[in-house]
Formats: C-alpha cells, sequence, structure tokens
C-alpha cells in the first residue's frame, strides 16, 4: 500500500511555538468530513460508462491554436471517474452534452497553458496574500480566501492566470472524498484602495472560466464586509451567475456556520487562527506540499495502470484498488470500484 499523502501533524515547520501560523495547515479538524454522495442509480452509471466509452475512444483533442493533438498522460490522469461524473451533473447527466464540455475544457487547458503556470510567474501577484489556501471547513472543504483590498498589480491576464493557479493548487490540497471548496471573499478596504472589486470584463471571464472549466468544483462562498459598490457590482455580474451557484453564495453571515473557528483566521468573522502571511514562508511551503500531493497521486496512478476514470479515493490512497483491480466473482456481490465510498475508506478518510 502506498504511503499516507499528508504529511504528519508534528512537522515542525507547523509547530505553534514560533508564533502565528506562516503555511497552510494540512488537514481538516477530526470532526470534519465530506457528505457522503448518493450512490449512483443504475441509469446514471449507464450514462458514465457512455462517457467513459467516448473518451477512451478519442484520438485527438482539437485546437485551433496549434494545440490539436492526442491525449497525453497528463490529461489522462486529469480524467478520473469523480471528473467525468463532475460535468455529467453539470449538464444534467446529458452524456453528449457532457463530452462536449469535456472536450472544450481540455482544449482550454492546452490553449491557456494551464499546466505551464509555474510559482514563479504567479509569484509576484501573490506577494500580499491577496489569495490564500488556509485550513478546511466543517465538510472538509479547502477553504480559499481573498482579499481583494489587498490587490497589488493593475489589471492584466496574469491576474487571472492567478486566480486558476490557485484554484489548481486547492484542487491539489483536498481531502479524499471531497471534490468541491470554501471561497471566503473579505471586501474589507485597504488603506490604498476603497474599490475592491474587479472590472465587469474580468469579472465575466473568471466566472466563465470557473463555471465553465471547474464545474462541481464551488460548494460554498462566503463574503463579508461588502460596501455598497460591491453589492452593486454583484447585481450587475448575477446574470452571468448561474442560479444553482448563486445559491452557495452566503453574504455577510457568521462563517463560523460553516468554518471550525480553530481553521478560520482571525482576520475573518469569528475565526481563532492566528496567521501572518510571509510571502517567502508561505509560497514555498505551499509549492511543496502541493508538488508532493501531485506526486503520490501521480505515482498510484501510474501503479494502478495508467486508468482514463481512475478513482480519485484510489489516488488519494484511502482505497486500495484503482479501477482496473479484478472483480471478485462467485457468489458474492462484485466489490463497487467505481463507487468507492465503503466504510473502510470513510474509516481511512477520518484518520
Amino acid at each position: 500500500m502506498a504511503t499516507t499523502v499528508t504529511a504528519p501533524l508534528t512537522d515542525p515547520v507547523h509547530e505553534k511555538a514560533a508564533g502565528p501560523l506562516k503555511v497552510p495547515l494540512l488537514a481538516p479538524t477530526p470532526d470534519s468530513r465530506p457528505k457522503p454522495r448518493e450512490p449512483l442509480t443504475d441509469e446514471q452509471q449507464q450514462k458514465y460508462g457512455w462517457l467513459l466509452d467516448q473518451v477512451k475512444s478519442w484520438t485527438e483533442i482539437p485546437s485551433t491554436k496549434g494545440k490539436t493533438g492526442p491525449l497525453t498522460d497528463s490529461e489522462k490522469f486529469w480524467l478520473t471517474r469523480e471528473c467525468l461524473l463532475r460535468y455529467l451533473r453539470a449538464t444534467k447527466w446529458h452524456e453528449k452534452d457532457a463530452e462536449r464540455r469535456l472536450l472544450e475544457t481540455l482544449t482550454w487547458r492546452r490553449e491557456y497553458g494551464v499546466e505551464d503556470l509555474t510559482a514563479e510567474h504567479i509569484s509576484p501577484e501573490n506577494e500580499t496574500g491577496k489569495q490564500l489556501i488556509l485550513g478546511y471547513d466543517k465538510e472538509a472543504r479547502v477553504c480559499h480566501y481573498m482579499s481583494p483590498g489587498l490587490q497589488n498589480t493593475e489589471p492584466s491576464p496574469r491576474q487571472v492566470q492567478h486566480l486558476v493557479y490557485i484554484v489548481e493548487r486547492v484542487i491539489d490540497m483536498m481531502p479524499p472524498s471531497q471534490e468541491t471548496l470554501s471561497l471566503l471573499i473579505n471586501f474589507k478596504q485597504s488603506k490604498t484602495r476603497s474599490n475592491t472589486a474587479p472590472g465587469i470584463g474580468q469579472a465575466r471571464e473568471v466566472l466563465h472560466i470557473l463555471q465553465h472549466h471547474y464545474p462541481e468544483r464551488l460548494g460554498k462562498a462566503l463574503i463579508i464586509n461588502m460596501p455598497w459598490i460591491v453589492t452593486g457590482f454583484f447585481r450587475l455580474i448575477r446574470p452571468f451567475i448561474d442560479p444553482l451557484t448563486y445559491e452557495k453564495l452566503k453574504f455577510n453571515e457568521d462563517m463560523s456556520q460553516y468554518v471550525p473557528s480553530e481553521q478560520m483566521w482571525s482576520e475573518f468573522s469569528s475565526g481563532k487562527l492566528e496567521f501572518e502571511y510571509d510571502h517567502s514562508v508561505y509560497w514555498p511551503a505551499l509549492q511543496k506540499i502541493c508538488s508532493e500531493r501531485r506526486a503520490a497521486r501521480w505515482q498510484r496512478w501510474i501503479a494502478g495502470g495508467q486508468q482514463l476514470g481512475e478513482s480519485e479515493n484510489y489516488l488519494s490512497g484511502v482505497v486500495e484498488a484503482g479501477v482496473a483491480a479484478p472483480q471478485v466473482t462467485g457468489t458474492a456481490a462484485p466489490v463497487p470500484v467505481a463507487n468507492p465510498t465503503s466504510d473502510a475508506a470513510e474509516e481511512k478518510v477520518a484518520q
């Protein structure tokens, strides 16, 4: 069995004695657990099987920018079972729409250069800590903090790349059995910035990317300290927000309803986590944690036979067998590899 992905909680770099925390937290609280998903119905399982067969039949990914070509290993690694199901859910289980959306996202990822975005290129955008990955909510979702008042650069493509890069790192930090994130936005004004809302054009671009290329990833969005201009801004962009997404937005509520106070930054709501952003410490620590977790999942994917539609719980190490494992035969029921949420797996997640 592969070693666990997360680092030990006694890692010296995370000890409290040195003062305020300056690095990401490694795990949710013991009481924070993802809500189990309902098992797939027979019809949903058939739709998933159809989509998986289509993905396996793809000979190339289309592009109008010279990026046409067959699936790469990293793209096959990205096309997990849960990934396909996210697109099916996002398209209300219309298989052909899900296939079209998947192809559009793969084309976008190539043309946008998602895998080519480097920590060095993005680093200047995060020097003030305007976006943070810190702690987990009560359903073990990674908390992604945004502080527009700490904006330190002028509008540019790199600002949007910054968001994409951080969302990719949030996914790296997700614990087993959790596919969604919590977005915590604090519109508190800084000494140098009073208008902390982005431009409408940039907001529409960001919304398009998140809704079309990261479907079923937003669990909650908790937004506080909204001045009147930001309230008006949200009214302007509401037509561009999917209604199901808008239902997940919570405005000026006590965030402790959703995030354990001991894992919520003291800058937000009633949080008790003392955290101080030091770019020279936090940024390399985040890269190290994420790269180690990606490498561990990659090695398990290789060991499992480099399967399209691999189980993310297998990649995370909480179930022993991937989708290529031999099925149990005889009088006993087959092991439901396609829906790995057994009691044993849940116990490992809790541990």
